[in-house]
């Protein structure tokens, strides 16, 4: 008799539906193991983690003073960004969202970060509002991003750039961090990395021929940059014990705060959070 598989309700780029009525029911091995080949798991899971949210005719209306930006990246693909004005800014937080929705929905957010004096920088990934192409790999968009950083440096210094990563934005931020040498590096509901949270997601799949890692541990080792660490303590996307692992490779004077009673996607909303999103802004120089 097959074994019976318990996954949990995620909103992670929705790939429990794919894990649990997709992966499990087509391929198993004698140990009931879920088994794909790497060019079945690539399509699959680039399918699932990126999704995209295609906007191009988009008209965006926001609270705050914004600019539309357009960034040719490797292959003479074009990226899509927001930039979003504070009155005085003491810098410019480079926001990187997860895999659902685009900047039409993520650029409701930058209030909270320009009304604590910081210009915001939001970007769209291959695929996701009015960005061309799609991800095809994890390196390249690696590269991507590094070319984006870089445009950034023209226009800030170093010292003056936070990055932020939320979900699945956060290895890309910590890649970053790890390269370059940002003022700040922000995690919000971080993955240890990809096959860890893969099995968490689902134990009974056999992850040998994951083709990502999107490995946040292995890029926060060398990270020279303060840390700081958000997490919802009942967040079941990506699990809370994420970010415990990932606090154990943090310096003395990085942090790790928790979010109490909190889930995945409400931050925006989170008291806790805003003041103390709020209280690491007014610090930070």
């Amino acid at each position: 008799m097959e074994k019976k598989v318990g996954i949990k309700k995620l909103s992670f780029g929705c790939i429990y539906l794919f894990i649990s009525l997709i992966l499990l029911p087509c391929f198993s091995n004698a140990q009931n193991k879920t088994v794909l080949s790497t060019e079945d798991w690539t399509r699959l899971l680039t399918e699932q983690l990126f999704p995209g949210k295609k906007t191009d005719s988009a008209v965006f209306q926001f609270d705050v003073p914004f600019e539309e930006k357009f960034i040719n990246v490797n292959d003479n693909t074009v990226l899509h960004s927001l930039l979003f004005k504070a009155k005085k800014p003491k810098g410019v937080i480079f926001y990187l969202h997860g895999s659902n929705n685009a900047l039409d929905t993520w650029g409701k957010i930058a209030p909270i970060y320009t009304s604590n004096e910081y210009d915001v920088f939001m970007l769209d990934y291959r695929g996701y509002g009015k960005s061309q192409g799609k991800v095809t790999d994890e390196d390249s968009l690696y590269q991507d991003i590094q070319i984006v950083y870089d445009k950034l440096r023209e226009t800030y210094s170093e010292n003056q750039i936070i990055v932020l990563g939320q979900s699945m934005g956060t290895s890309l931020a910590s890649y970053i961090a790890a390269k370059n040498n940002p003022n700040l590096l922000i995690l919000q509901a971080p993955y240890y990395n990809l096959k860890d949270w893969t099995n968490d997601v689902a134990p009974e799949l056999d992850i040998t021929n994951i083709p990502y890692n999107f490995d946040n541990a292995s890029f926060l080792k060398k990270v020279k940059c303060p840390v700081i660490i958000f997490h919802g303590n009942k967040d079941t996307a990506v699990y809370y014990g994420s970010s415990v692992k990932l606090s154990k490779l943090l310096k003395a004077t990085d942090q790790f705060i928790t979010l109490q009673d909190e889930s995945h996607n409400d931050f925006s909303k989170n008291e806790a959070y805003l003041s103390s999103i709020k209280l690491i802004l007014e610090r930070n120089k």
